[in-house]
């Protein structure tokens, strides 16, 4: 106990805890769009106790690869060579990787599921008009969608926790530091689930957008597993000016909204 007081009061430990906090909560927010427009598929009774154990999953999943970290920093040994030589950059070097890691193998999958999943989902919002065929017994067809949304969950749960966890490791060599980080950001992703997957849910066109950032998010870890390495930076930027152009489209919308509501007072008035 008094080591962990000695560590934690450290300024260049603290300092660390709060950068690695913030860049656990940031690549968060991927898990957490997938999870709240995943659970949002569900029947309302069940959308609540999906995101709960998706979170709690993520939570599992992070606690027990930081218990194996000399296994995850394994995973960056090269286990594939291609033997390929790529095009190469202004720099004279390969523009993309042919020798892969156990990670770069995960990454690689996991962005190509989100990929197709996003697809599929952008497809469906497109064309929702169920045909006869997918008029099944209710019960039925929820509860074989309630698992099949936390078997995908927790396939993407793995992807998000591997890079999640490479991330902590690289920026901080205590243990307990990256434990009280993996935490803090998962109790803020929980925080946030019900109210980001409800706001999601209210407004139609950010289903449309969320979808767009799983698409881009998934083309970056496709990217990331080739050795192409798009800073996150211009990533979130890019999510940040979008979803600020889209709030002022709600705000508009509603604006013109309540100006209908006082005209048509008005008219009924006269």
């Amino acid at each position: 106990m008094t080591d962990l007081m000695a560590l934690f009061t450290d300024p260049a430990v603290l300092a660390a805890l709060i950068t690695l906090v913030v860049m656990e909560v940031v690549l968060g927010i991927d898990n957490l769009i997938f999870i709240s427009i995943l659970s949002n598929k569900l029947p309302e009774e069940q959308r609540q106790k999906a995101r709960r154990m998706g979170i709690g999953l993520a939570l599992i999943m992070r606690l027990g690869l930081l218990s194996m970290i000399s296994w995850i920093v394994g995973l960056t040994a090269p286990v594939i060579d291609l033997g390929i030589t790529g095009p190469l950059d202004a720099r004279g070097a390969p523009s993309f990787e042919t020798v892969f890691s156990w990670r770069d193998i995960i990454l690689i999958a996991g962005g190509l599921f989100l990929v197709w999943k996003a697809t599929k989902e952008i497809h469906h919002s497109m064309d929702p008009v169920p045909s006869d065929d997918d008029v099944l017994d209710k019960k039925a067809v929820a509860s074989l969608t309630f698992g099949a949304a936390i078997f995908q969950i927790l396939l993407l749960d793995m992807v998000f926790s591997i890079d999640s966890i490479l991330t902590a490791v690289g920026m901080t060599d205590h243990l307990p530091v990256m434990v009280v980080a993996v935490v803090t950001a998962v109790l803020v992703m929980l925080l946030a689930a019900d109210p980001l997957a409800n706001f999601i849910n209210r407004n139609p066109t950010v289903v449309m957008l969320a979808l767009g950032f799983l698409l881009m998010i998934g083309a970056v870890l496709i990217m990331d597993g080739f050795g192409v390495h798009v800073p996150k930076g211009y990533i979130y930027a890019a999510m940040a000016f979008s979803a600020l152009v889209e709030a002022l489209n709600i705000f508009s919308r509603r604006a013109q909204e309540r100006r209908k509501g006082v005209v048509a007072k008005t008219d009924a008035g006269d």
